[in-house]
């Protein structure tokens, strides 16, 4: 028996789940991004008593907030995260030919890059401002890239791990890591006084909904057998 590609898959698609969860973080977004564009009070006061509450944290607890500062500057940066992005194409292109899949993640990474800052200029939402700052950023508020960005690149990894048949320890590691930098980002940024929460809950939505519409692509497009002679 052949061993298919790694340009195809040697799971069956369950394309009818990923169009439904696509349909549904679409809805959460557009509706996000239209409150948020409007803003929307209630929205507006419910980001506002949240960071208020953590900046006085942030500003109380230096030690960690310079813990943060790393973590979001270093770790989780979004070019640390396309970096990370442009390995893992680099890999799968030299060590398996797969360059379709390759090319695939690298201009799924650079989509989500245009898409974000085409948003942050869009919605044009200012940062918070405060009278003793404890880091600063650049750019619109609205959505965090770094959530944004983090989502998107574990959300494409995780799906190629499993889709490739990667050992359960190697996707249980990766899902601890991907949850941990997900949810980490996102709290740095709100920490550090930087993004409103709702900018946070944007980018994770929007980086979900970029992987739901990529890995649709890929399973549409890509060469090779259909997906049912792949998985057998």
């Amino acid at each position: 028996m052949q061993t298919p590609s790694l340009d195809s898959p040697p799971r069956p698609p369950r394309s009818r789940t990923v169009l439904g969860a696509a349909w549904i973080l679409a809805l959460c977004s557009v509706l996000l991004i239209f409150l948020v564009a409007a803003e929307w009070r209630p929205l507006t006061a419910l980001d506002e008593d949240i960071s208020r509450t953590t900046h006085r944290w942030a500003v109380a607890e230096r030690g960690l907030t310079q813990t943060f500062r790393v973590l979001t500057d270093w770790v989780w940066d979004p070019w640390t995260m396309r970096l990370l992005c442009a390995a893992v194409a680099v890999w799968l292109g030299v060590r398996y030919s797969a360059w379709w899949t390759a090319g695939w993640l690298a201009v799924v990474c650079v989509l989500g890059s245009l898409v974000q800052q085409g948003l942050k200029s869009a919605v044009g939402r200012a940062r918070p401002v405060w009278p003793d700052p404890v880091d600063s950023a650049h750019y619109a508020a609205f959505p965090s890239g770094h959530a944004m960005t983090a989502t998107l690149v574990s959300g494409l990894l995780l799906w190629l791990l499993y889709g490739y048949g990667a050992p359960y320890a190697a996707r249980l590691t990766a899902w601890i890591l991907a949850a941990v930098s997900v949810v980490g980002v996102g709290v740095t940024r709100i920490w550090l006084g930087v993004h409103w929460p709702t900018d946070v809950v944007g980018g994770w939505l929007l980086g979900a909904l970029t992987v739901s519409l990529a890995v649709l692509a890929h399973r549409r497009w890509r060469p090779g057998p259909p997906p049912t002679a792949a998985a057998s």
